[in-house]
Protein backbone atom coordinates (compact mmCIF):
# COMPACT_ATOMS: atom_id res chain seq x y z
CA UNK A 1 0.00 0.00 0.00
CA UNK A 2 3.10 2.52 -0.08
CA UNK A 3 2.93 3.86 -2.96
CA UNK A 4 -1.12 4.27 -3.18
CA UNK A 5 -0.77 5.75 0.27
CA UNK A 6 2.22 8.58 -1.35
CA UNK A 7 -0.51 8.93 -3.95
CA UNK A 8 -3.43 9.35 -1.85
CA UNK A 9 -0.54 11.89 0.17
CA UNK A 10 1.15 13.86 -2.85
CA UNK A 11 -2.74 14.45 -4.21
CA UNK A 12 -4.46 15.71 -0.76
CA UNK A 13 -0.92 17.66 -0.46
CA UNK A 14 -1.92 19.71 -3.99
CA UNK A 15 -4.50 21.16 -2.78
CA UNK A 16 -5.27 24.08 -1.13
CA UNK A 17 -4.69 24.11 2.26
CA UNK A 18 -6.71 25.64 5.30
CA UNK A 19 -6.71 25.97 8.52
CA UNK A 20 -8.04 27.78 11.77
CA UNK A 21 -10.18 29.97 11.06
CA UNK A 22 -11.04 29.12 7.84
CA UNK A 23 -13.42 30.89 5.27
CA UNK A 24 -16.71 28.48 4.47
CA UNK A 25 -16.84 29.99 0.98
CA UNK A 26 -13.98 27.75 0.76
CA UNK A 27 -15.50 25.26 1.41
CA UNK A 28 -17.69 22.71 -0.91
CA UNK A 29 -21.17 22.01 0.48
CA UNK A 30 -20.73 18.29 -0.11
CA UNK A 31 -17.09 16.39 0.16
CA UNK A 32 -14.14 14.95 1.68
CA UNK A 33 -11.88 16.34 4.26
CA UNK A 34 -8.38 14.98 5.11
CA UNK A 35 -6.38 16.21 8.27
CA UNK A 36 -2.80 16.98 8.81
CA UNK A 37 -1.35 17.32 12.06
CA UNK A 38 1.76 19.61 13.35
CA UNK A 39 4.46 17.55 13.87
CA UNK A 40 3.72 14.64 11.71
CA UNK A 41 5.18 13.10 8.58
CA UNK A 42 5.07 10.89 6.31
CA UNK A 43 6.51 10.42 2.53
CA UNK A 44 8.24 13.07 2.61
CA UNK A 45 5.68 15.61 3.92
CA UNK A 46 3.00 16.20 6.40
CA UNK A 47 1.31 13.04 7.11
CA UNK A 48 -2.39 12.42 6.55
CA UNK A 49 -4.00 11.85 10.36
CA UNK A 50 -7.36 11.80 9.81
CA UNK A 51 -9.83 11.54 6.92
CA UNK A 52 -14.19 11.95 7.30
CA UNK A 53 -17.13 13.19 5.45
CA UNK A 54 -20.82 13.59 6.47
CA UNK A 55 -23.95 11.98 5.66
CA UNK A 56 -26.55 14.80 5.47
CA UNK A 57 -26.75 16.84 2.78
CA UNK A 58 -24.82 19.81 2.03
CA UNK A 59 -23.37 19.39 5.86
CA UNK A 60 -19.88 19.60 5.22
CA UNK A 61 -19.03 22.77 6.76
CA UNK A 62 -21.16 21.83 9.64
CA UNK A 63 -19.09 18.70 10.30
CA UNK A 64 -15.66 20.91 10.19
CA UNK A 65 -17.52 23.30 12.79
CA UNK A 66 -18.20 20.10 14.83
CA UNK A 67 -14.62 19.27 14.96
CA UNK A 68 -13.18 22.76 14.81
CA UNK A 69 -15.39 25.33 16.87
CA UNK A 70 -18.72 23.55 18.48
CA UNK A 71 -17.56 22.77 22.38
CA UNK A 72 -19.17 19.82 22.34
CA UNK A 73 -17.78 15.80 22.45
CA UNK A 74 -20.63 14.52 21.70
CA UNK A 75 -21.17 15.65 18.45
CA UNK A 76 -17.76 15.09 17.00
CA UNK A 77 -16.16 11.55 17.76
CA UNK A 78 -12.79 13.60 16.55
CA UNK A 79 -13.22 15.74 19.20
CA UNK A 80 -13.78 12.83 21.93
CA UNK A 81 -10.83 11.26 20.74
CA UNK A 82 -8.42 14.34 21.62
CA UNK A 83 -10.18 14.19 24.82
CA UNK A 84 -9.57 10.81 25.48
CA UNK A 85 -5.49 11.72 24.65
CA UNK A 86 -5.25 14.74 26.44
CA UNK A 87 -6.95 13.16 29.64
CA UNK A 88 -5.43 9.96 30.28
CA UNK A 89 -1.83 11.72 28.95
CA UNK A 90 -2.32 13.14 32.15
CA UNK A 91 -3.98 10.38 33.93
CA UNK A 92 -6.89 12.17 34.90
CA UNK A 93 -9.68 10.45 36.22
CA UNK A 94 -12.52 12.78 34.64
CA UNK A 95 -11.61 10.71 31.54
CA UNK A 96 -14.34 7.91 32.76
CA UNK A 97 -17.11 11.17 32.98
CA UNK A 98 -15.56 12.23 29.65
CA UNK A 99 -16.55 8.51 28.15
CA UNK A 100 -20.24 9.22 28.60
CA UNK A 101 -22.47 10.24 25.74
CA UNK A 102 -25.35 12.94 26.70
CA UNK A 103 -27.22 13.08 24.11
CA UNK A 104 -29.95 11.34 24.74
CA UNK A 105 -32.46 12.70 27.38
CA UNK A 106 -31.98 9.84 29.26
CA UNK A 107 -28.45 9.74 29.13
CA UNK A 108 -28.92 13.26 30.68
CA UNK A 109 -31.11 12.22 33.25
CA UNK A 110 -28.93 9.18 34.42
CA UNK A 111 -25.56 10.60 34.49
CA UNK A 112 -26.05 14.71 34.54
CA UNK A 113 -25.63 14.53 38.45
CA UNK A 114 -22.53 12.94 38.29
CA UNK A 115 -20.97 15.75 36.26
CA UNK A 116 -18.78 18.92 37.05
CA UNK A 117 -19.96 20.12 33.54
CA UNK A 118 -16.97 23.05 34.88
CA UNK A 119 -14.62 21.27 34.26
CA UNK A 120 -15.94 19.32 31.45
CA UNK A 121 -16.25 22.89 29.62
CA UNK A 122 -12.34 23.39 30.48
CA UNK A 123 -11.67 20.44 28.30
CA UNK A 124 -14.06 21.15 25.69
CA UNK A 125 -11.34 24.57 25.58
CA UNK A 126 -8.56 22.24 25.78
CA UNK A 127 -9.71 19.78 22.93
CA UNK A 128 -10.52 23.24 20.43
CA UNK A 129 -7.04 24.51 21.50
CA UNK A 130 -5.74 21.80 20.39
CA UNK A 131 -7.62 21.06 17.30
CA UNK A 132 -7.56 24.89 16.27
CA UNK A 133 -3.60 25.41 17.22
CA UNK A 134 -2.52 21.91 15.65
CA UNK A 135 -4.59 20.91 12.92
CA UNK A 136 -4.80 22.10 9.00
CA UNK A 137 -7.39 20.27 6.03
CA UNK A 138 -7.91 20.32 2.90
CA UNK A 139 -11.07 19.62 1.12
CA UNK A 140 -12.35 18.04 -2.28
CA UNK A 141 -16.10 17.73 -3.56
CA UNK A 142 -18.10 14.79 -3.79
CA UNK A 143 -21.87 15.11 -4.08
CA UNK A 144 -23.22 11.77 -3.54
CA UNK A 145 -23.45 10.49 -0.06
CA UNK A 146 -22.47 6.58 -0.89
CA UNK A 147 -19.82 7.49 -3.26
CA UNK A 148 -18.58 10.23 -0.36
CA UNK A 149 -18.96 6.97 2.15
CA UNK A 150 -16.81 4.60 -0.10
CA UNK A 151 -14.05 7.29 -0.86
CA UNK A 152 -13.68 7.99 2.59
CA UNK A 153 -13.40 4.41 3.31
CA UNK A 154 -11.11 3.48 0.94
CA UNK A 155 -8.56 6.18 1.72
CA UNK A 156 -8.63 4.95 5.20
CA UNK A 157 -7.40 1.67 4.65
CA UNK A 158 -4.92 2.96 1.97
CA UNK A 159 -3.23 5.05 5.04
CA UNK A 160 -3.89 2.46 7.14
CA UNK A 161 -2.44 -0.22 5.94
CA UNK A 162 0.62 1.48 4.70
CA UNK A 163 3.51 0.56 6.59
CA UNK A 164 5.87 3.83 5.02
CA UNK A 165 4.07 6.73 7.07
CA UNK A 166 4.30 5.92 10.94
CA UNK A 167 3.42 8.50 13.91
CA UNK A 168 5.93 10.35 15.82
CA UNK A 169 7.12 9.45 18.71
CA UNK A 170 5.50 12.46 20.29
CA UNK A 171 2.11 12.15 18.69
CA UNK A 172 -0.78 12.80 21.34
CA UNK A 173 -2.63 9.70 19.43
CA UNK A 174 -0.27 7.75 21.12
CA UNK A 175 -1.73 8.37 24.80
CA UNK A 176 -5.27 7.34 23.25
CA UNK A 177 -7.26 4.63 25.62
CA UNK A 178 -8.51 3.36 22.31
CA UNK A 179 -5.40 0.53 20.91
CA UNK A 180 -6.99 1.09 16.95
CA UNK A 181 -5.70 4.75 17.48
CA UNK A 182 -2.22 3.67 18.42
CA UNK A 183 -1.80 0.85 16.31
CA UNK A 184 -2.90 2.94 12.81
CA UNK A 185 -1.44 6.29 13.98
CA UNK A 186 -4.79 7.67 12.72
CA UNK A 187 -7.63 9.65 15.20
CA UNK A 188 -9.90 7.02 13.67
CA UNK A 189 -11.27 3.52 15.14
CA UNK A 190 -13.58 2.59 11.73
CA UNK A 191 -12.58 1.87 8.30
CA UNK A 192 -9.27 0.77 8.81
CA UNK A 193 -7.85 -2.01 7.24
CA UNK A 194 -10.61 -2.51 4.81
CA UNK A 195 -11.21 -1.98 0.84
CA UNK A 196 -8.10 0.09 -0.11
CA UNK A 197 -7.38 2.10 -3.58
CA UNK A 198 -6.29 0.06 -6.19
CA UNK A 199 -4.42 1.72 -9.45
CA UNK A 200 -8.24 2.52 -10.79
CA UNK A 201 -9.14 4.14 -7.70
CA UNK A 202 -6.60 6.24 -7.06
CA UNK A 203 -7.21 7.39 -10.89
CA UNK A 204 -10.84 7.99 -10.35
CA UNK A 205 -9.60 10.02 -6.79
CA UNK A 206 -7.01 12.20 -8.69
CA UNK A 207 -10.03 13.08 -11.36
CA UNK A 208 -11.94 14.05 -8.10
CA UNK A 209 -9.24 16.30 -6.56
CA UNK A 210 -8.32 17.99 -9.89
CA UNK A 211 -12.07 18.60 -10.38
Amino acid sequence: MNNECEAVHNLARSLERQCFPFDESNIPSNGIYILFEKGEEGHVGERIVRVGTHTGANQLCSRLKQHFINNNKDRSIFRKNIGRALLNQNGDPFLKFWELDLTTRKARKNYSSLIDFGYQKSIEEQVSQYIQCNFTFCVFEVNSKDERLEIESKIISTVSMCVGCNPSKTWLGNFSPKHKIIESGLWLVNELYKTPLDTFGIEHLSRLVKG
